[in-house]
C-alpha cells in the first residue's frame, strides 16, 4: 500500500545573485536532513551556465537532497529546489509550476516571483531569504512575505559580497532578522521546530500578481484594479504601464506581464535611450559620408554649386554628430 506523502508545514524561498552562490553553499551547509521544511533557490545566473552543476556544489555540503526543479513535481520535505536558467519558480498549493512569463526585475527566474506565489500559496509559513546581490529583486517579494504574516531574514549587509540586495531589503521591508550568514541557518532550523503558526490572510491584490505570473498575458481591467495607468511604456514591449497600488515601493506592470521597480525601470530607460542614441548616429554618420562622397564626385563633374551645398550638408551633420556623442556621454554617467 502506497502511502500519500504529507506536504511540507514550511516553505523556505532563497534568493541571491552576484556573490550569492558562495552564500547560499554556507546556509546550506547548516541544514540537517529531516527538517520539515521544503526549500526553493532562485540565484541570478546567465542562461548559458548549467544548473546541474550548480546543484551539484550545493548538495556537496548539504544534507538536504538538492536537485534542479521540475514541473509539476510535488513538494517534499528535506529536499532543495533550484530554479532552472531562463524559468521562473512558482509555488501552486502542493505542487511546482516552471513559468515562462515575461521577466520580471529583468530576470528570469526573478526572486520576486518565487517569493510572491510562496506567500499566497502559504502565508505565515513561509520564510523568506535574501542574500548577497546587486540591484533590488528580492524587496517586492520580502514585502509579500510580510503581508502574508511570513518571516524575513536578510543577510547582514557588511558581510555579504555585494549588499545591495539586503540594503534594499531593508530599506523597504520591517524584516525579522538581520544577521551574518552563519546564524541564519540556526534561525531557520528554530523557526521550523516552534510549532505551525495560525494562517494569515493574503491581500488580494498579492494573490492577482501571483496567478498573472503563471500567464503570458493579462486582462488590462485586472491591471485597473491592482494598479493605476501611467504615462510610461514598457521598455521590452512598448505596452503602457500601471504603477502598483498599495505598495511602499514604487513598481510598473504591463498588461504582457513585465514588471520593474523603479529603478530598474529608470535603467531600462537609459539603455533604451543609450540604444536609440547609437542608431542615430549610426544613420547621420552614413548620411555624412554620402554627402561627402556626392560632392567629391559633383566637384569632379566640375558641378560647383551643388558640390558645395553637398560639402556644406556634410558639416551641418558632422556638428550634429559631435553634439549627440556628447549627449550620449551625459546620458551615461
Amino acid at each position: 500500500m502506497q502511502h500519500k506523502t504529507k506536504p511540507p508545514p514550511f516553505i523556505v524561498v532563497v534568493g541571491a545573485s552576484a556573490g550569492g552562490l558562495n552564500a547560499i553553499i554556507e546556509l546550506t551547509a547548516q541544514l540537517p536532513a529531516g527538517l520539515h521544511a521544503a526549500f526553493f533557490v532562485v540565484i541570478h545566473i546567465s542562461n548559458g551556465v548549467d544548473g546541474n552543476r550548480l546543484i551539484k556544489r550545493i548538495g556537496e555540503y548539504s544534507g538536504l537532497t538538492c536537485k534542479m526543479a521540475k514541473d509539476g513535481e510535488k513538494i517534499r520535505s528535506g529536499h532543495l529546489y533550484l530554479a532552472v536558467p531562463d524559468k521562473h519558480l512558482l509555488i501552486k498549493e502542493e505542487r511546482i509550476i516552471l513559468g515562462n512569463g515575461p521577466v520580471e526585475n529583468r530576470w528570469r527566474p526573478s526572486i520576486d516571483t518565487l517569493f510572491r506565489s510562496a506567500a499566497t500559496a502559504y502565508n505565515s509559513r513561509v520564510i523568506g531569504v535574501v542574500l548577497s546581490g546587486l540591484l533590488q529583486d528580492g524587496t517586492a517579494g520580502m514585502l509579500a512575505i510580510k503581508k502574508s504574516g511570513g518571516t524575513c531574514i536578510v543577510q547582514d549587509p557588511a558581510q555579504a559580497e555585494y549588499p545591495d540586495m539586503p540594503n534594499s531589503v531593508l530599506s523597504n521591508v520591517a524584516v525579522d532578522y538581520c544577521v551574518p550568514i552563519q546564524q541564519i541557518g540556526i534561525i531557520i532550523k528554530e523557526s521550523v521546530q516552534d510549532g505551525i503558526p495560525k494562517p494569515h490572510p493574503v491581500p488580494q491584490q498579492l494573490k492577482v500578481e501571483s496567478e498573472i505570473a503563471e500567464r503570458t498575458a493579462v486582462d488590462m481591467d485586472i491591471l485597473k484594479d491592482i494598479g493605476t495607468h501611467t504615462v510610461f511604456t514598457c521598455p521590452d514591449c512598448g505596452g503602457g504601464l500601471w504603477q502598483m497600488k498599495n505598495d511602499q515601493m514604487v513598481r510598473y506592470r504591463c498588461h504582457t506581464g513585465h514588471v520593474y521597480n523603479q529603478n530598474e525601470f529608470e535603467q531600462k530607460q537609459k539603455e533604451a535611450l543609450e540604444s536609440t542614441i547609437w542608431v542615430a548616429l549610426r544613420m547621420l554618420e552614413e548620411r555624412k559620408q554620402l554627402m561627402d562622397k556626392m560632392s567629391k564626385e559633383e566637384k569632379n563633374k566640375g558641378w560647383t554649386h551643388q558640390a558645395e551645398s553637398k560639402m556644406k550638408r556634410a558639416m551641418e551633420l558632422k556638428l550634429h554628430i559631435d553634439r549627440l556623442k556628447e549627449f550620449l556621454f551625459e546620458a551615461r554617467d
